[in-house]
């Protein structure tokens, strides 16, 4: 993906996308995303080649997106009118895997390099809109339809904005909405810090920029916010279910810690 446009933060779709397309090579896999395993094909033809065992070790970020993808279901059946914005979305084809049904307005919403990337590698979805914008420069807010029940996935986009932005950012889709659901996934305080000297984050010369030992905490920024629950992740019981013998017990040593094994949460509120 040498040639794809893409800058810092931009850059880590790359190796989430990689880490679903080996799911999908799984006899029996977590997400089963046939189209992350074409566009990663298309992309890189070799991306499956060396030491397939060891390369799924991402599959914590599979188990993430899976957890997202269960919880806009729950949502979608009990508002099927509902609005969708699925903020830095990346290579992700959540639209194609839910599927929601016509009633669902949903929006994919990325900088214009990666929306162009998904125009060349991902179909159109009926009754999804494609935004290229910064998620933090809130005009692409104005574009949207009021009024009804509205779904916020962020998928591994928080730890790359700053607090202020995510306070502004969460506030106001509260703000603009009569009733909704978001979800997210932050890491802790310790993973914000020590992520300035991740070789792989500064290899796409990024870092994250804000952190959280207790997410729930972030429901004080509005009033009508409640924190709902939380999803795991490194200590997944589909990583030990489904992950190749190798990786699961690198998790299970890697668990042990407590600073690693909720180092990235997955949690959800409703307003």
């Amino acid at each position: 993906m040498n040639d794809t446009g893409l800058v810092g933060a931009q850059k880590t779709l790359s190796p989430v996308l990689r880490a679903k397309a080996l799911d999908n090579l799984l006899p029996d896999p977590i997400l089963g995303d046939e189209h992350a395993e074409r566009t990663m094909r298309r992309l890189d033809p070799d991306y499956d080649r060396g030491r397939f065992g060891t390369s799924q070790m991402g599959l914590a970020a599979v188990v993430r997106a899976k957890a997202h993808d269960d919880w806009a279901l729950a949502f979608l059946a009990d508002h099927p009118d509902a609005v969708v914005l699925h903020l830095g979305c990346g290579l992700d084809a959540r639209v194609h895997r839910i599927d929601p049904p016509a009633t669902v307005d949903w929006y994919d919403l990325d900088h214009p390099a990666v929306i162009d990337l998904r125009r060349r590698f991902l179909p159109p979805h009926e009754h999804c809109t494609l935004i290229g914008s910064s998620v933090t420069d809130l005009a692409w807010l104005d574009g949207i339809p009021r009024g009804r029940p509205v779904l916020v996935i962020a998928e591994g986009l928080v730890p790359y904005l700053t607090e202020a932005d995510l306070r502004r950012l969460l506030t106001t889709v509260v703000d603009a909405f009569p009733t909704g659901q978001l979800q997210f996934d932050t890491v802790s305080v310790w993973g914000w810090r020590m992520s300035k000297w991740d070789p792989s984050l500064r290899g796409y010369g990024t870092r994250f920029h804000c952190g959280f030992d207790d997410p729930a905490s972030l429901a004080r920024w509005h009033p009508r916010l409640s924190y709902v629950d939380e999803a795991p992740m490194n200590d997944s019981p589909l990583i030990t279910a489904k992950a190749p013998a190798g990786v699961r017990r690198a998790y299970r040593l890697m668990n042990l810690l407590p600073g690693l094994r909720r180092s990235t949460r997955i949690v959800r509120f409703r307003f």
